[in-house]
């Protein structure tokens, strides 16, 4: 009988075993399968300093298909609200590498940048075009990448237009929110914005301009050419002035 128990407990162990590996194991797959490496490295608990990235193409009231790399505003603004509400998180880092997408989504996230108590800075990786921009240009600062691109063009639709005059007057209005949008929050003019929009012939079967990191700048529609470094570091300088502002109030 006493056998008989202690062959139990050895098979109980020994199945038991494997079990316990099965998790490290499991784990390591999903590291590869996810980030193509074994080793990431993690983000203290206690920092101050919360990364957002908008990447493929701003996805709005409609799904996109399965292979599209999209950033879908449903999942960013509660993050957004999450942000504001958490004493622990006293800065935002938005790095944008997008195509652009939904106009109203993509405004939708540049107001809720825009109204954020806390500071925050952009960084332009690759490109960020279309509403993109309006992304870009709604943290306190912005940064672009010397080989980043800004694709400025007018709003386009797609899909069937019932009445010309009526899709017309809807579209130039919402053309003009994403004027009036920019040209708040960059130093650039709403002239020369708009001569970007309208411009012809600089770019292959479109209206429209394709700005490139100095350009950028030149135009104020940029801060300044910098890359991760000088955007921590901005963001860094900007969260300890709002330390002081705050203790001053205080005060």
């Amino acid at each position: 009988m006493n056998n008989d128990i202690q062959k139990n407990e050895s098979e109980n162990q020994e199945g038991g075993e494997p079990q316990k590996e099965d998790k490290p194991s499991s784990a390591l797959i999903e590291k590869i399968q996810q980030l193509g490496q074994t080793n990431v490295p993690q983000l203290s608990t206690d920092s101050k300093i919360h990364c957002l990235t908008i990447i493929g193409q701003v996805e709005g009231h409609l799904a996109l298909p399965p292979q599209n790399k999209t950033t879908k505003y449903e999942h960013l603004i509660p993050q957004l609200v999450a942000i504001e509400q958490n004493p622990k998180i006293e800065g935002v880092l938005i790095i944008l590498n997008t195509v652009g997408g939904d106009v109203e989504a993509g405004l939708a996230i540049s107001e809720m940048l825009a109204t954020l108590s806390k500071p925050t800075v952009s960084i332009v990786l690759g490109g960020g075009h279309s509403i993109g921009v309006p992304i870009a240009v709604s943290c306190d600062y912005s940064f672009i990448a010397e080989t980043a691109t800004m694709t400025i063009h007018p709003i386009r639709l797609t899909g069937l237009v019932i009445g010309v005059p009526a899709t017309f007057e809807y579209m130039d209005k919402m053309q003009e929110r994403v004027v009036n949008f920019v040209t708040k929050h960059s130093k650039i003019t709403e002239e020369t914005f708009k001569d970007l929009m309208f411009a012809k012939g600089n770019l292959t079967r479109d209206i429209g301009t394709n700005v490139i990191g100095v350009d950028a700048v030149k135009t104020g529609l940029i801060d300044e050419v910098g890359g991760l470094g000088q955007a921590m570091k901005k963001l860094n300088e900007l969260i300890d002035l709002h330390k002081e502002e705050n203790e001053v109030l205080i005060q």
